[in-house]
């Protein structure tokens, strides 16, 4: 297998190391950026009835404090909230929407930088298709190529495994890519849904205190 490899990378040329460095950088975004949402995968319906009792116990404070003790998006959101609880639920709505306008961006990072190495990867593997045809069509045509074939033979061998290569880089990324985004997209709705919730909670509890 390890020669197999080996060979496969030798006779593709040069690209094909380019290629590999594009799909190792994707590779590496990728898993940062699986552990980035990880880490704001928090079971958000748990964390809000943990919020929702404190509140209706007025425990705001502790509230905000346990929100503190988190680095998730969702409790950053649900703080800037809680702080303004005993204000009207415009002001509420306000600091919730500029929380989420600050926060769920952070969801997203990263990810359009993986769609671009997958695109890279596909490209760099066309012009390493370009460079082998035309060593190849170079051979061909000249006369003082004593071993066209094998000249040819290596031409076509670099075209199809840059080609092969850069195909499998873009697909594996892709795919990450697309996990990835489906990911984060179903964080960030539920951000929104939370706080949400988290508007009605107070706007209700202050209508029933006052």
């Amino acid at each position: 297998m390890l020669n197999f490899i080996s060979s496969f990378m030798r006779d593709g040329g040069p690209f094909m190391w380019i290629i590999l460095i594009v799909w190792l950088t994707g590779m590496g975004i990728s898993f940062y950026k699986f552990f980035s949402l990880k880490r704001n995968d928090i079971n958000a319906n748990k964390f809000f009835a943990q919020i929702k009792g404190l509140v209706l116990q007025n425990k705001v404070e502790e509230a905000v404090n346990l929100c503190a003790g988190s680095k998730a998006v969702l409790p950053s959101v649900l703080r800037s909230g809680l702080k303004r609880a005993n204000e009207e639920r415009i002001f509420v709505e306000d600091a919730v929407s500029t929380a989420l306008m600050e926060h769920t961006p952070k969801l997203s990072y990263q990810l359009n930088y993986i769609s671009l190495i997958a695109n890279i990867s596909t490209l760099i593997g066309l012009l390493g298709t370009i460079q082998g045809l035309i060593l190849s069509f170079s051979a061909v045509g000249d006369p003082d190529v004593t071993n066209k074939a094998q000249a040819l033979a290596n031409g076509i061998a670099k075209a199809m495994n840059t080609t092969a290569f850069g195909l499998i880089s873009a697909i594996i990324i892709m795919v990450l890519h697309t996990i990835l985004s489906t990911k984060a997209n179903k964080l960030h709705d539920k951000v929104e849904e939370v706080a949400g919730k988290l508007i009605d909670l107070l706007s209700v509890k202050k209508r029933k205190d006052v």
